[in-house]
């Protein structure tokens, strides 16, 4: 859903700690029942609505 395999993070602890912040969005996106569509298309939408977004991540 992220892109995981284009990602070019490879060094140190980084590709653990983006899985960790994948997951927590990915999460999120499936936690949330305002909209009866794919987490695909919540993300794709959180991405072009800022307030969508912020009603995602609880702000």
């Amino acid at each position: 859903a992220f892109g995981e395999d284009q990602s070019r993070i490879r060094k140190d602890h980084a590709p653990e700690n983006m899985a960790i912040l994948r997951h927590i969005a990915l999460n999120l996106l499936k936690h949330d029942k305002t909209e009866k569509v794919g987490v695909k298309s919540k993300r794709l939408n959180a991405g072009w609505n800022e307030s969508y977004l912020m009603k995602v991540v609880g702000l």
